[in-house]
């Protein structure tokens, strides 16, 4: 055997080692949901009703539940936004619904933001959220409500009182998912 198969690889020093790859940039656009969407955002809020608290959801939505959801926040103008990649895949959404069904609480909606997996911690929850209140001030919607879990959630509150949510309330034990009890934390924004 040759002697130089023993000797140790030397290495470049640092200033001549090569540069990583760079990370490609976390790009997207927001519009408004298409019908075609509704599968991949039943995917990403599925995935949050299997693996979280941060809905009260036991049973996944299915296909047909989205497409009601969906027409139903047609009709009325609710703000229903999508993340999307440039290679067409959805990131996340956000939406608004009515908060409750009574005629004289028109004006106020609560709303949703959930993103894929992938897309967490990129800052995409606060695009989509101050698109979302842009929207909705620009349908005459007044009130937003953010109804939060009280635990495993604190990132979203974190993120609602950024925008000038207030807490208005709590109520404890609630919900009961995965084998334990659950409370909500009540934030509200006006848009006037």
């Amino acid at each position: 055997m040759l002697e130089e198969e023993y000797q140790p690889r030397r290495r470049l020093p640092r200033h001549l080692a090569p540069e990583p790859a760079p990370e490609a940039p976390f790009a997207y656009t927001l519009r408004l949901v298409e019908a075609p969407d509704l599968p991949y955002i039943r995917e990403i809020y599925n995935h949050y009703v299997e693996n979280s608290t941060v809905t009260f959801d036991e049973d996944t939505m299915t296909l047909a539940e989205w497409r009601e959801k969906f027409y139903y926040l047609s009709r009325l103008g609710m703000p229903f936004i999508a993340a999307v990649s440039p290679s067409g895949q959805i990131l996340g959404y956000a939406l608004v619904a009515p908060w409750k069904q009574k005629k004289a609480f028109r004006f106020t909606v609560e709303n949703s933001i959930y993103l894929g997996p992938a897309s967490t911690g990129k800052g995409l929850g606060r695009v989509l959220l101050a698109e979302l209140l842009d929207r909705s001030k620009a349908a005459g919607l007044r009130e937003v409500i953010a109804v939060v879990a009280d635990q495993g959630a604190d990132a979203s509150i974190k993120l609602h009182e950024s925008f000038g949510f207030h807490e208005i309330g709590r109520m404890g034990k609630v919900g009961f998912k995965f084998e334990r009890w659950l409370g909500t934390v009540l934030l509200q924004k006006s848009l006037k």
